[in-house]
């Protein structure tokens, strides 16, 4: 039982450390990078990773570790919103269904079953391909409506859980209101279990926006993602230029891991 406890906060403690380092290199390279990320010089295509260039160049003497952190940011700034806006949303229909039940439960639970019947992210690339509008913003409209459903079903199991507890039928004696019950009494007591789903949507997303973007139908074409960038790196990757697409997907996979060993520490804190 130890040993399980101490793994679980191992999990938890590598999860964080790793994703405030990524988290952080991104939000500093939104404000400064070693060089230009778009800056090109013909004297240094190419080049291998070295102390003054950490990451090596691109086939336009692109510095590869700039262009990352700037690329990422893109990538970051899409997840935050994606999951801001699909989890506010999820979490509404969750409570009104689980704390109201009856029409209002069959029915939004029916259209959150009629947006999980197909994958998501191949549903979001037919949504993109149809909008022909490519942007970060169509990106996080697109995918933060295909993310309601799962914070919608997290938030509805729990509200339906605790609507029942004593407290809940005590504030409804004194007269609280549904909205206060909901907002006030059982989102807080909520909220430890919907952190992990939280935390989960940021790995999703992130993972989302690169799959998109390395299709082409992310972001548009002057707009620096990861997934962007590995799209053009995997046509140089046995060229020699291979550090350019084993750079941006050891970001990709980095930025992945710290979330999802978080979410695992995370949940496994929560029982």
């Amino acid at each position: 039982m130890a040993d399980k406890k101490q793994q679980n906060t191992w999990f938890f403690k590598v999860g964080l450390v790793l994703t405030v380092f990524m988290v952080t290199i991104i939000l500093i390279g939104q404000f400064w990078t070693p060089y230009d990320p778009s800056a090109q010089n013909a004297a240094e295509k190419a080049l291998g990773p070295s102390l003054a260039h950490i990451m090596g160049t691109d086939y336009l003497g692109r510095d590869i570790f700039s262009r990352v952190m700037d690329g990422a940011g893109t990538t970051l700034f899409i997840a935050f919103f994606v999951v801001l806006l699909g989890s506010a949303a999820g979490i509404l229909v969750g409570a009104l269904t689980g704390y109201l039940g009856g029409i209002v439960d069959t029915v939004l639970m029916k259209i959150c079953d009629s947006i999980t019947a197909f994958p998501s992210i191949l549903l979001a690339m037919i949504i993109l391909k149809v909008l022909d509008r490519p942007g970060k913003w169509t990106v996080i409209w697109v995918l933060a409506i295909l993310f309601i459903p799962s914070f919608a079903r997290v938030s509805r199991t729990e509200y339906v859980r605790i609507k029942k507890q004593n407290y809940i039928s005590l504030a409804r004696l004194e007269g609280a209101s549904p909205a206060r019950i909901m907002a006030l009494h059982i989102l807080p007591n909520a909220f430890p279990v919907l952190l992990p789903a939280i935390t989960i949507g940021f790995n999703n997303a992130v993972l989302a926006e690169a799959s998109m973007s390395f299709l082409g139908v992310g972001v548009s074409a002057t707009e620096a993602s990861l997934g962007r960038m590995l799209s053009d790196a995997q046509n140089y990757l046995v060229t020699g230029l291979p550090w350019y697409a084993l750079c941006v997907g050891g970001t990709i996979v980095l930025l992945i891991l710290g979330f999802s060993l978080l979410a695992e520490g995370l949940q496994q804190r929560r029982k």
